[in-house]
């Protein structure tokens, strides 16, 4: 089980748009919607900067504004909306998954990735009794998480 942030490849796209439906914006405004709208961390900008040129490139966005010192403007284009229309189930599901994964970061998951972050640059300095503790955690933490997910608990 991979516990990092979703893939967003084809999700991304679709939620630049949706933002951009919303109101024009800067990239740096974008990253920091993803951030606090969806719970996206730290959205870098070696993402967001290609896929912004990407959509640009298929005519969905255009830059409006942005002078020299000025920051480009991004804005969904009607072939945009078209594209954010026919892909409306798409964006659902990519909206569905972004709130389950903010949901299940909140719930306590990001501190669960950062434990077994640590957990896996480590590993080969742990003690064979370290391990041993670590199984009977992992183990009693899955088996909690399966019984109250199927049965509600206590």
């Amino acid at each position: 089980m991979h516990l990092e942030r979703p893939k967003l490849k084809g999700g991304l796209k679709l939620l630049v748009l949706y933002l951009l439906r919303e109101s024009p914006m800067h990239g740096y405004a974008i990253m920091k919607e993803l951030e606090e709208r969806f719970g996206i961390p730290s959205p870098s900008a070696g993402v967001i900067y290609p896929t912004l040129a990407g959509l640009r490139r298929s005519g969905l966005i255009e830059v409006v504004g942005g002078g020299k010192r000025e920051k480009k403007t991004y804005r969904i284009t009607e072939k945009g909306l078209e594209y954010l229309e026919q892909h409306r189930d798409e964006l659902e599901e990519t909206l569905r998954r972004m709130r389950i994964y903010r949901e299940f970061r909140n719930l306590g998951g990001g501190e669960l990735v950062k434990a077994f972050r640590l957990l896996f640059e480590r590993f080969d300095e742990l003690s064979e009794k370290q391990k041993e503790e670590l199984s009977k955690i992992m183990k009693d933490c899955a088996r909690k998480v399966r019984f109250t997910v199927e049965f509600g608990g206590d």
